[in-house]
Parts: structure tokens; C-alpha cells; sequence
């Protein structure tokens, strides 16, 4: 009976492990249900579809990872460049840990999907633009604090490219399954977002 009440859970930590490591083409409802110890018609009573499933483990995903970006770009004390940085290498710390822990790196769970669904799946690829679009806005937050006191631009535009610099390092590194290849992040970042 106890088992029952954490099934929702389970699936969804099943789902966004399994999508993040093999991507959402490669992973079907019985293999997440398997992974969550879950039975199939336990699945639907949650999750009308697999669709529906990825929509919430993203957004799971996003709600954890919000936490972690609001708290380190919010940091009081620390100047507005700084937070940045420090959120940039909390990032590329986090690919680092992943290639330790699990022999490879998984890259951005949220950047995979966008890959990987373009041109399909509409509600998840909507649900994507939304939460990098809001990532955008939490960085032009902080550029704007640092603009006040120092020639960097603040603008969607830059904050988008902060983001995009972001997605593209973790990609490489992906794609060489070398997470040192993020270790250029913050030099470009500051290329980026310089005004003068």
C-alpha cells in the first residue's frame, strides 16, 4: 500500500532519468514503468500518455533547476557578474559530477529534448521555449544589476545569448563526452555581454 502513494513519483524520476540518458524517442511507457517498479495501468491512472509524462517530468525538472539558478543569481552580497559566473559554473560542475557518477555526459535534459523534438511534439517543444525564455529573463535580471555600475548590455537579446552560450558548451561537451570543453564558458560569456 505504501509503495501505491509514491508511484506518481517514481515514475516521474524514472521518466527524467531515462529521457535525459537515452532521449524521448528511445524510451516507451513500459520501460519507464519497469525502471519505477510501476505497473502499466498504475501508469495511466497519472499519465494519460507518455506525452503528458515528459511534459511534468520537465517540469519537475525545471521547478528543481529554477530553485538552483534563483538562489545563485540572488545571492545578496555578491556582485551581479559574479552570480552569473558562479551560476555558469555550478553548470559545467554539474556535467563534471554526471561524466564522474555515470561514465558520460548527459548534457542539458531540457536542451536534449528541444533537439531532439524539433518539428514534433508541439506542447513539449511550447513548454521548452517557456522555461528558456523564462532562464533569458532571470539572467537579463541580473545583467540589468550589473549594467547599472558597469558597461555590460542587459538587453533580451544578450540574456538570450547567455542562455544559448550556456546550451551550446554543454552541447559540445556532450557530444565529445568531454565536460572540460566547458571550461571556456565564462571568458565567452563575458564577450557576449560586454556593452563597450
Amino acid at each position: 500500500m505504501g509503495r501505491s502513494s509514491t508511484a506518481q513519483e517514481r515514475l516521474l524520476d524514472a521518466a527524467g532519468d531515462l529521457l535525459h540518458t537515452r532521449g524521448y524517442s528511445a524510451v516507451g511507457v513500459a520501460e519507464i514503468c519497469a525502471r519505477a517498479e510501476v505497473k502499466k495501468g498504475s501508469f495511466y491512472h497519472f499519465f494519460a500518455s507518455k506525452q503528458t509524462l515528459t511534459l511534468a517530468a520537465v517540469d519537475a525538472h525545471w521547478t528543481q533547476q529554477r530553485q538552483v539558478w534563483q538562489t545563485l543569481l540572488g545571492t545578496p552580497g555578491r556582485p551581479p557578474l559574479e552570480r552569473l559566473r558562479h551560476l555558469l559554473d555550478a553548470q559545467a560542475a554539474a556535467q563534471r559530477a554526471d561524466k564522474a557518477g555515470g561514465g558520460s555526459v548527459r548534457g542539458c535534459l531540457l536542451g536534449n529534448l528541444a533537439l531532439e523534438l524539433s518539428g514534433r511534439e508541439p506542447e513539449i517543444q511550447t513548454r521548452l521555449a517557456e522555461i528558456f525564455d523564462e532562464q533569458a529573463a532571470l539572467v537579463q535580471g541580473v545583467l540589468a544589476e550589473a549594467a547599472a555600475t558597469a558597461p555590460v548590455a542587459a538587453d533580451t537579446g544578450t540574456a538570450r545569448a547567455v542562455v544559448a552560450q550556456l546550451e551550446g558548451a554543454v552541447l559540445f561537451a556532450k557530444l565529445a563526452d568531454d565536460p572540460a570543453r566547458l571550461d571556456g564558458l565564462w571568458p565567452a560569456v563575458q564577450r557576449l555581454v560586454r556593452s563597450d
